[in-house]
Formats: structure tokens, C-alpha cells, sequence
């Protein structure tokens, strides 16, 4: 048996899986279940899935929202030897026939003909029915007889198949196996001290997402912590709920990307002395792991909860990728987030981040450049900064950063068949620019996305800070494009969500926005772009798409230079 399967079981039975469990359907109709409830119930889902003809290492897709519903039955494919996928799930405003047709072109993919449904997606079994889709629903499993003993799983079996945050077209899936697993989510407890017996943790991020499904779901699940799980619909529907859970159940663990933190902190700003009050003084981690940390995103939440009694040194940086099952690197327990600051200069034209004195005055402006220290690399995991000739990088000299360890995933699952993602020497090219700082990880931006003008590399995030800067922007919601990528006539432009989209005010913010963008990187963007609320796409973390941006708006990004 592996070592993460075995772990499941061995919570499952002992004194914590009796005592420790989830709590889901807040705020209406919470229940809580004991750990051993969900494994036992598990076990039962684990027969039927046998009964079924599931055969190890068969692949199975889940579509359900329900916690209570997805952590029996993802625990039941393991049990049955197989793997997880998380589809991606429909929305009010998806075309139901292009969804099956994209969901049968993932299952072909991972090789799978089988989805487990449940709520609230029961209702899409005559439209999976119709595309010759098989399925099976999770309530009606409850009832079967148990699985007599799960089946055995190597450490290089597959446990999960982590679908990217990609075009839904040309999907591509992460391959995760039961070794991967084990190994980050074991260094994920040892470097953020978690105890199972004193932490709760609480959350609603979204369960076929890879922060939600390993970090707030599996973490607790395998190791027996009490966990509050409620659904991202449920946060959106009202955001200060998640405070408000974090308050009733003394949460100690969360998580959540940038644009969340920004709107909680908003709220918690409006939240007048005479009305509801939190108490968020229980908490000692709330992880930010989106890349790149909005450091005025985490002052808005942090400056908001210190009336709550709120630590700031909760917050928790980190950096993570699918492609490292999760987490590869935290920041120091209750240090807050540290920026480094450093020389443009330096970094745009020679690849080095050199700091920015304490005493030196442009420190507090445009002039200087500051990204979130993210820590070391967890246990099991190795980093590198490498050159694009290939020469590993020293102290403060940028390149493109490189993993290698047990958590690193062998490779990929596209429609065009396998794809390795390590070298010859195990190492994986993350696609993420940074260096490292006394063996710390500090990360600039995606190498695909850097804008190359005039010998300068240009990173979106500079552009991006000093765009929301402006009043009337959209916090998170300001994106810097490339344009004409790759050739002597590369610009790029500033796409943004505002309301003043489509008023007579849009004329102005936009001329404010151009200007404080030209100052802040010393080029002028080619057109700046004024969208309503809600237009940016965005992957199922939140983060906004910066390719799908310029595909889609290519004629509008053109038209606001006019």
C-alpha cells in the first residue's frame, strides 16, 4: 500500500478520525461529519466503483460541488485504485453541448469513461447521458456493501490528474502520483507546524482547483485536522462569511488568491462599530499563494482585520504549482510578507536584482521595483535559477526557475498523447521567472508574458501595480498585454476593469491610468482599455488570463489607441 493511502486509513481508524471530521453546508444547514464517517462511507462508494468493473488504475472523473459529496468519493477511488480528476463544472452561462463536448474530450484524454455526479450537477445527467457520456451518481453508492480491502497502490501509481487552468479545448492534464502526494502534503504539515489536534482550517476555495482539492481538502482529510468547508459560490454570494466562519470556529488555516483577500478587506473596512463583529485573532496562516502577491491586496486585508485582532504576520506567502503537486515553497511562520525592493535598471536591462537601500529614498516610489519573498523550497524539493543558455544562476541574478524532488510530477496527459516534464537529470523548467535570495524564492513573473522593449524586460506586474493605483480601477482586475510579441515592433497595452466603463468618465481614467503607467516604467503604453466589471477572463483561481485577454479584445486594444 502507499504511503498516502496508508495514512488515510490509519487517521480513518484512530482516536483523531472519531473525534475530528468537516463541517459543510454553512451558513444555512451546516453537518459535520467525523473523518471516520467520510472514510466509512468511502469504503462503501469504494465497493460499488469494484461492483462497477473499476479496475486499478482506472480513471475517474468527478462533477459535484458538495464537499460532503467529494471527499467520500474521491477517498473512494483511491480505495479502488484508481485516479481522481476533477472536471471542470459547468456555469448559468456555459453552452451545456460545448461543455460535454470539451468533458468527453478530457475523459478521452485521461483515458476514462466513467464520471461520479452529484450535487448540484445531478441535473446534467440527461445531457451527459446524451453524449454517450457513462455515469454514476454518488448519493445512490452510499448504500453499497464496503469494499472488503482497499486495493493496493505503488508510489508511482496515479492519484490524481490535476486538468491545468488552460483553455478547456486543448486540455492537459497534470499526472499526480500517490509518491507526489505524500511527499508535499507531509512537508506542507512539517513547514507550516500544523497540529491536528489544535488547528481548524476553513475554506471555500474551489475543489477542482489544486489549492482547494490538496491544500483544503486532502491535507485534512489524510491527516485528520478539523476543516470548514463551504463553496465558492457560497463566498461570493456574501464574502464576509469567510470571516465570519474564521470567527465562530476559531479557525487557526486559510487560504485564498489576491482578488479575495482585496474584497474581504474592502468589507471589513465598511463593517460599522455597532454592527456584527469578528474575531479573527485565532488565525496564524492565511496563505497567499497567487502569483504575483498583491502586497496592497494583503494591506487592505490586514489594515481591515487589525480591528478584529487580526496578525499581521498571518499572512503566509507562498509559492505553488500543480506541477509540484502544490506547494513549493513558504514563507517564515508569522514573519507577514517581506518585499524585496531593488534597482529597475538592474533588473530590466541585466537581470539582477540588486537592492534598494533601507535609507534610500526611492523606495517609496515608482522608481524601485518590490516583489513578496515567497521562502525556502519545502522538504523534498530543490530549486535553481537558470540562464537561457542554460547556466545555473548565483544570488540576485534572474532566470527562468527549475525544480527537482519526490513532489515534481513525471509529467503530463495531453490529447496528443504523454508528455514528460522533467529532464534527464529530473529537473522541471517552471516557466516562472526569479531568483533567489539566501536560498529564498522571489518571483518577477511568467516568462511568457514578459514585455521586451528597447532591450528592457519589462514585467507585467509593474505595469499592473501602478495601473490600480489609480482611483476608479478595479482591484486585481488590470492586466498589462503583449502586442506583437517577439518582433521589433513589441508594445503592449493595459486592459482593466473599471465602473466607469461606457460613461463619460472613461476617457479620464483611462488618460490617468496612461500616465501613471509612463511614469512608472518610463514607457507609454500603446492603449489602454476600459472594461465593466466581470469582462476579464480568468482561470478557476481567479487568476485574469493575459493571452486569452489579448486574443479576445485584440480589435477593442486596437481601437482604444485611436
Amino acid at each position: 500500500m502507499s504511503r498516502f493511502v496508508d495514512q488515510l486509513i490509519a487517521t480513518a481508524l484512530s482516536d483523531g478520525g472519531s473525534k475530528r471530521g468537516m463541517t459543510t453546508g454553512e451558513p444555512h444547514d451546516p453537518v459535520r461529519a467525523t473523518w471516520a464517517e467520510v472514510h466509512d462511507r468511502a469504503r462503501r462508494i469504494a465497493g460499488g466503483l469494484a461492483t462497477d468493473g473499476l479496475r486499478p488504475g482506472g480513471s475517474v472523473g468527478v462533477l459535484a460541488a458538495a464537499p460532503a459529496l467529494i471527499a467520500p468519493a474521491v477517498q473512494a477511488v483511491w480505495f479502488a485504485g484508481g485516479s481522481v480528476t476533477m472536471l471542470h463544472q459547468p456555469t448559468p452561462r456555459t453552452d451545456l453541448a460545448e461543455w460535454a463536448a470539451d468533458t468527453l474530450t478530457v475523459l478521452r484524454m485521461i483515458g476514462s469513461d466513467l464520471v461520479l455526479l452529484g450535487d448540484p450537477f445531478d441535473q446534467l445527467a440527461p445531457v451527459l447521458a446524451e453524449n454517450g457520456i457513462r455515469y454514476l451518481m454518488i448519493n445512490d453508492l452510499f448504500d453499497g456493501e464496503p469494499i472488503d480491502e482497499p486495493v493496493t497502490a505503488g508510489e508511482d501509481d496515479l492519484a490524481l490528474l490535476q486538468l491545468t487552468s488552460g483553455s478547456t479545448a486543448e486540455p492537459k492534464a497534470v499526472k499526480i502520483t500517490h509518491g507526489n502526494l505524500f511527499s508535499n502534503i507531509s512537508a506542507m504539515i512539517e513547514r507550516s507546524e500544523v497540529d491536528p489536534e489544535v488547528d481548524t482550517m476553513v475554506s471555500w476555495l474551489p475543489l477542482f482547483h489544486d489549492m482547494g482539492m490538496v491544500g483544503f481538502l486532502t491535507v485534512p482529510m489524510t491527516f485528520g485536522i478539523e476543516l470548514i468547508k463551504i463553496t465558492p459560490v457560497e463566498f461570493l454570494s456574501g464574502p464576509l462569511i469567510w470571516p465570519e466562519l474564521i470567527s465562530r470556529y476559531q479557525g487557526t488555516v486559510t487560504a485564498a488568491p489576491n482578488f479575495a483577500y482585496a474584497i474581504v478587506g474592502k468589507r471589513l473596512a465598511r463593517v460599522g462599530d455597532d454592527e456584527a463583529s469578528y474575531d479573527l485573532s485565532s488565525l496564524r496562516i492565511a496563505l497567499n499563494g497567487a502569483e504575483p502577491i498583491d502586497a496592497a491586496a494583503v494591506r487592505m486585508f490586514t489594515d481591515a482585520g487589525a480591528r478584529f485582532g487580526l496578525d499581521p504576520g498571518a499572512v503566509f506567502p507562498a509559492y505553488g504549482l500543480a506541477e509540484a503537486t502544490l506547494a513549493v515553497s513558504f514563507a517564515p511562520l508569522g514573519a507577514g510578507f517581506e518585499l524585496d525592493v531593488v534597482e529597475p535598471d538592474a533588473l530590466e536591462k541585466h537581470d539582477r536584482a540588486v537592492p534598494v537601500a533601507e535609507d534610500d529614498p526611492r523606495r517609496d516610489t515608482d522608481k524601485a521595483r518590490s516583489f513578496v519573498v515567497l521562502g525556502r523550497p519545502l522538504s523534498g524539493l530543490e530549486a535553481r535559477i537558470v540562464a537561457d543558455d542554460g547556466t545555473v544562476r548565483g544570488d540576485r541574478e534572474v532566470g527562468e526557475i527549475q525544480l527537482r524532488g519526490e513532489a515534481v510530477t513525471p509529467g503530463y496527459l495531453t490529447v496528443d498523447g504523454p508528455l514528460d516534464a522533467q529532464d534527464a537529470d529530473g529537473w522541471f523548467a517552471t516557466g516562472d521567472l526569479g531568483y533567489l535570495v539566501d536560498g529564498q524564492i522571489v518571483i518577477c513573473g511568467r516568462r511568457k508574458d514578459v514585455i521586451i522593449m528597447g532591450g528592457r524586460n519589462i514585467f507585467p506586474t509593474d505595469v499592473e501595480r501602478a495601473a490600480q493605483a489609480v482611483p476608479g480601477v478595479r482591484a486585481g482586475n488590470a492586466i498589462a498585454v503583449r502586442i506583437d510579441a517577439g518582433t521589433r515592433r513589441e508594445r503592449y497595452a493595459v486592459v482593466l476593469e473599471s465602473t466607469v466603463a461606457g460613461t463619460d468618465d472613461e476617457r479620464a481614467l483611462a488618460k490617468e491610468v496612461t500616465a501613471r503607467v509612463t511614469d512608472a516604467v518610463g514607457v507609454r503604453p500603446f492603449s489602454v482599455l476600459v472594461l465593466s466589471p466581470g469582462s476579464l477572463p480568468k482561470t478557476p483561481s481567479g487568476k485574469v488570463k493575459r493571452a486569452a485577454t489579448a486574443t479576445t479584445y485584440s480589435d477593442e486594444i486596437d481601437k482604444a489607441s485611436a
